[in-house]
């Protein structure tokens, strides 16, 4: 293994990719099928695909990636799914925040890094129907590497039965790697994704880490495939079932209102959004999980 992680790095960004092709594929593939119920009789939605490019202070190639958004269609009122890998140096502001996080030595002295990862957020047409969020994700400097990510469900009409079976798939494909570890992600997620400020989680909770190095890249890879693995089949059902109900302004208001709180979540406590502004990447693509619409009462 070299210690620049070369092979690694590209392995780790070609999973991203294939992870990405085969959401976007799954998510068309629902817009196709939805036949019946509200909207089935509008045109299906496809993805608009736009390359993204990290501006570097000096100039220099940084990276990018792809940008994949779909607005308007049957089942999705929005959707990305955004694919990256970034590299160059981190400013003085990412170095005392990577620093103080992680407690890296060395960072001011090689400041080098490089990240490649997969985004996804969902918003549904159909307020039935529950938004979610995805993403996985390597970090690399010549002082530390680690994985992180995870997925969470954000309902805004909540039925247990779809909590029951995310959650479930996120147990399934975890135990594998040990049978502590899916209650140990789902209570991290629990912390993670709570709104300090409303005093209450965004959504029903999922699976989330950071910072995961075992030491053993091979298996912390592994874990990491099978955290994006479990995403589609945690999901798809989920908007099979739920997208031919039909809904009326009040379902359709307190769908809005649920953004509004996602929409504050993400802009002033998600790291990837801080990370992503902060180290120069494309605003739209870092900014992509903002919903559409969104209401505050």
């Amino acid at each position: 293994m070299g210690a620049d992680f070369s092979d690694e790095k590209s392995r780790a960004a070609q999973w991203f990719r294939a992870l990405r092709d085969e959401i976007v594929a799954a998510f068309e593939g629902l817009e196709d099928s939805h036949d019946t119920g509200p909207l089935s009789d509008a045109a299906p939605g496809r993805f608009e695909v736009t390359e993204t490019r990290r501006a570097a202070p000096d100039g220099r190639d940084a990276g990018g990636g792809l940008m994949s958004v779909m607005r308007g269609g049957r089942v999705f009122e929005k959707v990305g799914v955004n694919v990256s890998e970034v590299y160059g140096t981190l400013g003085d502001r990412a170095q005392a925040a990577m620093a103080a996080r992680k407690g890296i030595p060395g960072m001011a002295e090689d400041p080098r890094f490089w990240a490649s990862g997969i985004s996804l957020v969902a918003h549904m047409q159909n307020p039935h129907v529950p938004a979610v969020h995805m993403n996985t994700r390597m970090f690399w400097t010549p002082h530390a590497w680690w994985f992180g990510g995870g997925s969470d469900l954000n309902p805004c009409l909540e039925y247990d039965a779809d909590t029951a079976h995310f959650h479930g798939q996120q147990k399934a494909h975890l135990d594998p790697h040990g049978a502590d570890l899916y209650p140990r992600l789902k209570d991290w997620a629990d912390e993670y994704f709570f709104i300090p400020h409303r005093k209450r989680a965004r959504g029903v909770g999922g699976i989330f880490l950071d910072d995961h190095c075992t030491g053993d890249w091979e298996a912390d890879f592994a874990l990491i495939q099978d955290i994006g693995r479990a995403f589609l089949p945690a999901f798809v059902p989920l908007v099979e079932k739920r997208r031919v109900q039909p809904w009326d302004e009040a379902d359709k208001d307190a769908q809005l209102v649920h953004r509004g709180l996602y929409a504050e979540y993400n802009l002033v406590y998600d790291r990837g959004t801080k990370f992503g502004l902060e180290t120069g990447h494309d605003a739209n693509a870092v900014l992509m999980s903002l919903p559409p619409l969104a209401k505050w009462v």
